[in-house]
């Protein structure tokens, strides 16, 4: 009787173990977790998606304070929070890296963070990368475009050379947002997003790389 009893436990703890390949969600994918509240770094306010979605939509972008490639890219994304505002696109910055969570990724340094960068988006803590998997977002940045209806048109990339933005030669992010808030199809839905893998915490199953 106990070899009949203990086969099923070690084989469920195999399985928590195993790495579970994640894959991003697909363009006409209505927002995720979109009332999933999660806690505003800025304010310290519990916050979801759907509190900040506009009338022409959500932009929804996976960042973090310390990857090298958000640094890089920290006046476009500046940039790309006036523009949605003024585009009436609602943006939420969303932190799911739990590599560093204790350290540079703390709540508290993402407030610090967020403040010296003059975010005008709140940046939330997504503690246990519960949103991250459900969009199925692996690097930061990352970003995430729904149009009014709450439709997925646009995933990827900021734009065409994230190391360098004087060499920037197609800006599908600035592009989607056009299209969809003038009501129309955004021509590049989705594109490969360059940058730092985001770290899951273990619990979660997901093969940190």
């Amino acid at each position: 009787m106990k070899k009949i009893f203990l086969l099923p436990i070690l084989s469920l703890a195999a399985i928590s173990f195993v790495s579970i390949e994640i894959l991003p969600i697909d363009l006409g994918t209505t927002i995720p977790k979109a009332d999933l509240k999660m806690v505003n770094a800025m304010n310290d306010q519990r916050t979801s998606l759907n509190d900040h979605k506009k009338n022409n939509g959500i932009l929804v972008i996976f960042s973090c304070n310390t990857c090298p490639f958000v640094v890089n890219q920290e006046d476009r994304i500046r940039n790309i929070q006036r523009d949605a505002q003024r585009m009436m696109i609602g943006v939420v910055m969303v932190n799911s890296n739990a590599g560093k969570r204790n350290g540079e990724d703390s709540q508290a340094e993402m407030k610090k963070y967020g403040n010296d960068q003059k975010f005008l988006a709140p940046y939330l803590v997504d503690s246990m990368s519960i949103l991250a998997d459900a969009f199925g977002a692996t690097r930061t940045p990352e970003c995430f475009l729904f149009d009014k209806d709450g439709k997925l048109v646009y995933r990827g990339s900021i734009d065409d050379s994230p190391k360098d933005q004087k060499a920037v030669k197609q800006h599908y992010l600035v592009d989607a947002m056009t299209a969809v808030s003038k009501g129309n199809a955004v021509a590049v839905g989705t594109t490969v997003s360059s940058g730092c893998t985001i770290k899951r915490p273990v619990t979660s199953g997901i093969e940190n790389k």
